[in-house]
This record gives C-alpha cells, structure tokens and sequence, in this order.
C-alpha cells in the first residue's frame, strides 16, 4: 500500500464493486487509506493518537503527509511463485530485521 500511495495509486487496493455498490466517495476512501498509513509510520511519536483518528475520520481538515511505515512487505523476482520457502517471496524491510517466510 505504501508504494502504491507514493505513486498516488492506492485506489488500486479497492475492489471495484465496492466503490460501485456504496455510497461511499472516492475521497472517504482515500483518507482512511491516509489515516491508516499515519497509524504505521516508522516512529511511535509520529503516529497519531486514538483521539487524534477519531478525530481525522470525524472531520475533513487537512491531514499530514505519512512518513515511511515500520514494516513494508516486498515481492521478489518470483512474485508468482506460490511457494514461500523461495528466498525470492514476500519479506519484510525495515532497519531492523530481514524476515524470510520459510515452509514448514
């Protein structure tokens, strides 16, 4: 999602049917999206509060840019590849840690 939002595609994340179906905006959408990134930045202290969401997704003032998220899932070469114990599949990225999902 996060490159997706940096390419200002996160629409992309959304089933079709959904935004035909509701009443629902395409702006709603893209601010919970927004909302959601800002709860998963990198640093605690840039997160917002429950109290400050509750408060973003009551009311339509401007909201932050979101810095990077703690954790972002890439696909490697072998994005198709349905088995997870290639070292190529999903792991996460961040300055800590490199997870590698194995098979059992």
């Amino acid at each position: 999602i996060w490159d997706l939002w940096k390419d200002g595609r996160a629409m992309e994340i959304v089933d079709e049917c959904l935004l035909e179906e509701s009443s629902c905006c395409e702006h709603e959408v893209q601010r919970c999206i927004q909302i959601g990134l800002l709860c998963v930045q990198d640093y605690p202290t840039d997160r917002p509060s429950m109290a400050a969401v509750v408060s973003m997704m009551g009311n339509d003032s401007a909201l932050p840019s979101p810095k990077h998220p703690a954790f972002i899932f890439k696909r490697g070469k072998n994005y198709e590849s349905s088995d997870p114990s290639t070292s190529d599949g999903v792991y996460s990225v961040n300055d800590v840690s490199m997870t590698i999902i194995e098979a059992r």
